[in-house]
């Protein structure tokens, strides 16, 4: 048996102390052993491909989500705040300086914005006191949207979890990881597109591995994925406060 110098018995017994020490204040599984995987949903330790698919599988598979960020769509921002689930969706939308809300119950795609909106909603920048006048009576009420109508097609994508999440959550290019993260108090894992300019997409290492924080390939946009699972009401307006106007919305 081979002796031990006393001073490395010291040290090492010193080492050992601290690392008991870290473990104690923070929660770390030891000093040279330290997972970054330890407790987690195991996903980490996956290659990045296996890792989109299942989380493209959970996030599919999740009944609801909210969904906050910037989206940029043809050199158009929207900043967007939706709640959505398989029948529907509500929330916000801004762009160009001007902000609404939509709701859509199955089929059915209501509108809410201020009268300014409604002024310009045909895309002209002047207005009369008869387009100002109409666009009093619509302001604060919830616009029923046909569905021949254009802005039907350009607004319910805004509420459809399917549609958004299925475009938005594809990395362009190869695929890697980018090592381990954190959002909102969450362990996650990254996963880059062409390191990063393919879009990067942090992953959940806790519980079902939801997709979390997402930046899109080309400044087109940073989202955060929250309150998976998470129930919301979700019902047509009442008619008081609502306006049908049958085939077309009206322009300005």
């Amino acid at each position: 048996m081979t002796a031990i110098p006393q001073g490395r018995t010291h040290r090492a017994a010193v080492v050992s102390a601290m690392c008991a020490l870290v473990v104690t204040g923070t929660g770390l599984t030891g000093c040279g052993s330290e997972d970054p995987d330890a407790g987690t949903n195991g996903v980490g330790k996956l290659p990045a491909a296996t890792i989109q698919t299942k989380t493209k599988k959970a996030a599919e598979a999740a009944d609801s989500v909210r969904l906050s960020g910037t989206v940029v769509s043809n050199g158009t921002t929207y900043t967007l705040d939706m709640r959505l689930k398989a029948d529907g969706g509500t929330g916000s939308v801004t762009s160009k300086g001007a902000s609404f809300r939509l709701l859509r119950v199955g089929e059915h795609l209501f509108l809410k914005a201020d009268a300014e909106f409604w002024t310009h909603q045909g895309g002209k920048s002047d207005s009369t006191s008869a387009d100002t006048a109409a666009a009093k009576k619509l302001e604060g009420m919830y616009v029923k949207v046909p569905t021949g109508d254009p802005a039907y097609k350009r607004f319910s994508g805004f509420t459809d979890k399917d549609v958004l999440l299925e475009s938005l959550l594809a990395l362009h290019g190869t695929l890697a990881t980018d090592g381990h993260h954190e959002q909102s108090g969450v362990r996650t894992i990254r996963i880059t597109g062409d390191k990063g300019s393919g879009g990067t997409l942090d992953v959940s290492l806790k519980g079902t591995p939801y997709p979390l924080l997402l930046v899109r390939a080309g400044n087109a946009g940073t989202l955060r994925l929250t309150d998976w699972g998470k129930d919301f009401a979700l019902e047509e307006p009442a008619k008081n406060e609502t306006v049908d106007y049958g085939k077309q919305l009206p322009t300005s």
